[in-house]
């Protein structure tokens, strides 16, 4: 057997102000030997995928794995750039029996709503209709008619935060393997929930929900299952919630069973995580008697392509007098700079966030301390090490700050303690994440908040600006069945 791999992937933010070119791929991951010992969530599956093969034998090959930060729409020519290297390395590689993607699932380029089913196509005409083809995405992906069609099977991460990459790429190199020895025919099929929500897994009732999915694999003729988040910040005519079931060669039992997860994540509809708005939820934060809290600051999510620099909640702790705060991370590259050249200890007048476009909110102006530095600063996601730029701590009068270089949303408490911050010590921690903080930051919390933020993805789904599909979703409609 001989197995062909590759990684690409962005998540797009249609309404971000912030372009994705050659500098955001080539500024994360962007080689040809990820599988040799680099570092990050997408060089995990091609790891794995190597170890799996040669430990069967196979012969690998082993094309480009890249991955920007979410942004806006990659420019066209980058894309089509990245596509072809992929696709030249693929027709130097044939014959080859299992090909395995890597991407995530909501990347759009200018003139391309969708880079996986475009990417997919492509090698299915390469390698013909015999070859297993398999794709891993994010569960915030557009599961569109192009992968499905070119797809032998799919499978996205069950779990939000994504910890569970590893084990997901090793299920998926399964099943295709399977395939290709013939010892199992997938056949796929999805249901359209028509919602858009945020599934947090760690909280109820979506961790029930999710377990019952997991034990539905390996019974009953089901291979796997899958719940597609849908990212609704990508305006595609297939963005949504999905629910997606792989079977062994029984169509119709996988479009069954797909149907029967949908309905019945519809019926949970009105039991699913709702957030307080940015005043309420930091009200209930002060109100507190334990410390720390944790508060997201969900709409700076730089992993939802927001610029991780909006000043809201800033505004509001200056506002309120509040102390004992760290607030993380803002990205500015100038201001870092010029903070590591003042050096530590030094006292200087400071512009912070607002710099990007609107949706970052004003420009905060304050006199600040130099209080730490960290060169090169790495945190976790899992077991994944995602890389800072370089950092520095800004002190304002009890409100601690952290500045980075390279945009990308808080994973874990390192973000503050390569600095030299003791959260145990703060009563407040923002941070600007929707939900990938969580299996960090939960530990030593003593409560955390989702906030209802204003900013580049607030959670508001009733007001999405989308422009490619229909309104006929929950819970923009009450019932998009009817």
């Amino acid at each position: 057997m001989k197995l062909f791999m590759a990684s690409l992937a962005t998540e797009t933010n249609s309404f971000s102000p912030i372009p994705t070119g050659w500098s955001g791929f080539k500024e994360h991951l962007y080689t040809k030997q990820a599988s040799r010992g680099e570092a990050g969530l997408y060089a995990a599956a091609v790891t794995v995928w190597r170890h799996r093969a040669e430990a069967l034998g196979w012969e690998v090959a082993e094309s480009l794995s890249t991955y920007a930060q979410p942004a806006g729409p990659t420019v066209g020519h980058v894309y089509e750039a990245m596509r072809d290297d992929i696709l030249s390395d693929l027709r130097s590689a044939m014959p080859v029996d299992v090909v395995l993607l890597s991407m995530h699932g909501a990347m759009i380029a200018q003139g391309y709503d969708d880079c996986e089913g475009d990417l997919l196509d492509r090698v299915r005409g390469i390698v013909g209709p015999d070859a297993k083809v398999g794709l891993e995405v994010d569960p915030h992906c557009h599961l569109t008619e192009a992968m499905l069609d070119n797809a032998t099977a799919i499978i996205c991460y069950k779990e939000y935060p994504h910890i569970d990459v590893t084990e997901r790429a090793e299920e998926l190199f399964t099943i295709c393997a399977d395939a290709a020895a013939g010892r199992v025919t997938p056949a796929m099929r999805d249901y359209d929930c028509r919602m858009m929500a945020m599934y947090h897994t760690p909280f109820e009732p979506v961790r029930s929900y999710v377990d019952r999915m997991s034990a539905m694999e390996g019974t009953g003729g089901i291979l796997s299952v899958s719940l597609v988040h849908g990212f609704p910040w990508g305006d595609n005519p297939r963005c949504g919630t999905r629910t997606l079931v792989i079977t062994d060669g029984d169509a119709d039992l996988a479009a069954e069973r797909a149907e029967a997860l949908g309905r019945e994540l519809w019926d949970m509809r009105g039991d699913l995580r709702r957030f307080p708005g940015m005043d309420e939820g930091i009200d209930r934060a002060v109100a507190s008697n334990a410390a720390p809290v944790v508060l997201a600051d969900f709409a700076d999510n730089a992993g939802g392509g927001a610029p991780s620099d909006s000043t809201y909640v800033l505004k509001a702790v200056l506002e309120r007098g509040l102390k004992d705060v760290a607030i993380g991370t803002f990205w500015d590259p100038v201001l870092v700079g010029m903070c590591i050249d003042a050096g530590i200890g030094a006292t200087m007048a400071v512009r912070v966030g607002g710099k990007i476009g609107p949706m970052s909110g004003d420009p905060v102006d304050l006199t600040v301390t130099v209080r730490g530095v960290a060169h090169d600063a790495v945190q976790h996601l899992g077991t994944s090490e995602m890389n800072m730029g370089d950092c520095v701590w800004l002190e304002a009068d009890g409100v601690h700050l952290v500045l980075n270089t390279r945009r990308t949303q808080t994973f874990h408490p390192e973000a503050f303690e390569n600095l030299g911050i003791n959260l145990a010590a703060m009563k407040y921690v923002v941070v600007k994440s929707s939900q990938h903080f969580y299996d960090g930051f939960a530990p030593m919390a003593a409560e955390v908040i989702h906030l209802g933020t204003p900013g580049a993805i607030t959670p508001d789904f009733t007001r999405l600006p989308l422009t490619k599909r229909d309104g006929n979703y929950w819970p923009r409609v009450d019932n998009p069945f009817s």
